[in-house]
């Protein structure tokens, strides 16, 4: 605790262990948050059954492990020539113990996907409480299967004593911290801040002081859209994040029942653009609550960094499902 305190802050770690404990506590006792609604078992109970009821469970599970691979081309004007054609593995939101075949359907669809960088946006366990020990085992089993680099950052389901058993597994966390990425002499700046959703306990200000000033790209893993704002405002170029799950139980046309994040619409499923910020919001890996999909299929994510073409943005954006 002491060594994730130096990383995360002092002040913001005992913040996220009193949080983590009330909502233990909240979660023993059934008085779970109804502003979470992730965290309100009842209703997640209640999606469960009427998709039993009515037959739609199903195909809502096929869906589940029908993963889409989706490009995405982002264009920054500023990267350094050794990054164009740079391409990140983002995955999200995986929730791997919801279903414990779900993470061999992601291994498969992996395959011999080729990229320069993974970086994964949080929600590694299915609950928001509870034992992390098949949460570790599934993302071990998983991380096998990635190449390094691999950085990722906490969502709202997960406690901060799952970072060091994670991190085992060769995956870095990002704790409103930055590493520089080398490729071929030059340098670009990846990020990451701790959950904006529930904990709060992001700090921009943090994550970004070791990164220089100037024309320097830097990117920033978050794992929700919900600090949108901030993130334009603090410079950075490029924001990763996931959460929404895009909606996840969608009408036809994609349209969300529930957006779940504190942010325009435009802002929960694929690219957009806020001021000079440009951003993806993954509809997630995996699923929350219950192991259906409807109208929003699952991804990963490959983007493909360019110093030149089209950049994205809400409704102009490069964004290709490819298998």
């Amino acid at each position: 605790m002491q060594a994730l305190g130096q990383r995360l802050g002092s002040e913001v770690l005992s913040k996220r262990l009193a949080l983590q404990a009330e909502h233990a506590a909240d979660v023993f006792t059934r008085r779970a948050t109804l502003f979470h609604i992730e965290n309100v078992e009842w209703f997640n109970v209640l999606i469960y059954h009427v998709l039993r009821l009515t037959g739609f469970y199903g195909r809502g599970y096929r869906n589940y492990h029908d993963i889409q691979i989706v490009e995405n081309e982002v264009c920054l004007p500023a990267l350094p020539a050794a990054f164009d054609g740079f391409v990140i593995l983002h995955l999200s939101d995986l929730h791997v113990d919801l279903d414990f075949t779900f993470v061999e359907s992601v291994i498969q669809r992996l395959g011999d996907l080729k990229y320069d960088l993974c970086v994964l946006t949080g929600d590694y366990r299915a609950h928001t409480s509870g034992r992390i020990d098949h949460t570790t085992g599934l993302m071990k089993r998983l991380a096998g299967h990635l190449r390094e680099p691999v950085y990722a950052v906490l969502g709202n389901h997960d406690f901060i004593e799952q970072v060091p058993p994670l991190e085992q597994c060769g995956i870095g966390f990002l704790l409103n911290e930055s590493v520089p990425i080398h490729r071929n002499g030059d340098t670009i700046y990846l990020a990451g801040c701790d959950d904006p959703h529930f904990y709060m306990t992001h700090d921009l200000r943090r994550a970004r002081a070791a990164i220089p000033d100037g024309e320097v790209v830097s990117i920033l893993l978050a794992h929700s859209p919900e600090v949108y704002r901030e993130a334009e405002q603090a410079g950075f170029d490029l924001m990763l994040c996931g959460h929404t799950h895009g909606g996840q139980i969608c009408l036809p046309g994609g349209i969300a029942i529930i957006s779940n994040g504190n942010c325009p619409r435009r802002l929960i499923r694929g690219p957009w653009r806020h001021g000079r910020l440009q951003g993806y919001t993954s509809p997630g890996t995996g699923s929350c609550a219950v192991p259906a999909r409807f109208n929003c299929p699952p991804e990963i994510t490959l983007h493909t960094l360019r110093r030149r073409g089209q950049a994205a943005g809400a409704d102009d954006g490069e964004r290709r499902p490819i298998r």
